[in-house]
């Protein structure tokens, strides 16, 4: 490999433009070689305003270039597993947006390729990355919260559904709605704050009460390409709960749509030492001291940069062995195998067992 990290990128849509490409292009260790995209005019559009040279339709060609050590995948769900697997394959690291797969056999085909290749597979997290969240992590392992045995999270919008009748509605290509969109960020947020305990049995259920509806307030709908006449086969919303082999629980609700105040997402977990909330970014934590009850709103310095970005720069910092990553392919494994028994409680109305 050369003194840079040379990188090709397959899927030149909103999600690299908006939160990857800047991050990539202003890197001092980083070359964009090549731009993929099965539209090879987006391809070409967003190349020339890069200043990148090589375009490609498929990516298959982008992965027979020995100049290229590593991709950055950002295409709709379905194809997330597999061309991580055949970049892999053909000696890259990679870099995928979420979710890891769209099904557990999927995620593990990954993971698996992974550890046969030597090389670096790193799934988008980019929610632990947040001065927020990692102040969080630093009050935890200080003994702040003590033994932590329950919570609560999710991100619900009033009316924010993304590409209505593209890809994110089609559950074919997705995977699903807001549970794999949204919950794959927050209930990962979560369980990483609470230390990773293995998930044991789950609770879930779904509803599709808006795929009529063309009303949007959310900035993220503008993600995806509508579709007037497509496919809206995925749910709306689900609501559903948690249990983990320690004990511990966690509640969840997402929402694309939802007749709510506002749009919000949240973490919240319970301590018996402190509890915490951490809603759009603010931090408040709640105990006592002193024989009285206190909550304490620490000051924590503002994102300097998007987390999508600081998730990239600790992807480069693993490839340039400067650091370890923050999540292994088996913790995409895990969260995959998660999501899919919630949707399989929330069709059988029954609780999953998961191990």
């Amino acid at each position: 490999m050369s003194s840079k990290l040379r990188m090709g990128i397959v899927g030149a849509g909103n999600i690299f433009q908006f939160s990857h490409a800047k991050t990539l292009m202003e890197h001092e260790e980083v070359e964009v070689v090549a731009i993929c995209d099965i539209n090879r005019a987006r391809a070409e559009q967003v190349a020339q305003k890069l200043g990148v040279a090589l375009c490609f339709e498929d990516y298959k060609e982008l992965l027979l270039r020995d100049d290229i050590d590593a991709i950055d995948i950002c295409t709709p769900n379905v194809y997330h597993s597999i061309i991580s697997i055949a970049a892999l394959q053909a000696g890259k690291h990679v870099f995928c947006e979420k979710p890891d797969a769209v099904n557990p056999a999927e995620a593990q085909k990954m993971a698996d390729a992974a550890k046969a290749s030597g090389k670096i597979l790193m799934t988008m997290r980019n929610n632990r990355f947040t001065p927020a969240a990692q102040f969080l992590k630093r009050h935890i392992r200080d003994g702040g919260m003590g033994e932590i045995y329950t919570g609560r999270c999710g991100w619900i919008r009033r009316r924010g559904i993304p590409g209505k009748g593209g890809w994110f509605t089609t559950k074919e290509l997705s995977g699903g709605g807001p549970l794999i969109d949204l919950g794959v960020h927050y209930i990962d947020l979560a369980v990483w704050l609470m230390g990773n305990p293995k998930a044991v049995a789950v609770s879930g259920c779904t509803y599709t009460k808006f795929a009529n509806n063309e009303i949007s307030d959310s900035i993220h709908s503008q993600f995806g390409e509508k579709k007037a006449s497509g496919t809206f086969d995925v749910e709306d919303s689900c609501i559903g709960f948690i249990r983990f082999e320690n004990g511990a629980s966690l509640q969840f609700e997402f929402s694309w749509a939802s007749n709510i105040g506002e749009e919000m997402n949240f973490v919240e977990l319970r301590g018996t030492q402190s509890g915490f909330s951490l809603k759009k970014g603010e931090v408040e934590i709640f105990s006592e001291s002193a024989g009285e009850l206190t909550n304490m709103k620490p000051v924590i310095k503002k994102e300097a940069a998007p987390p999508h970005g600081e998730h990239l720069k600790h992807f480069i910092d693993c490839v340039q062995q400067r650091a370890e990553p923050i999540m292994a392919p088996e913790q995409g494994v895990e969260m995959i195998k998660l999501l899919s028994a919630i949707y399989e409680s929330a069709s059988s109305g029954r609780e999953v067992r998961l191990v």
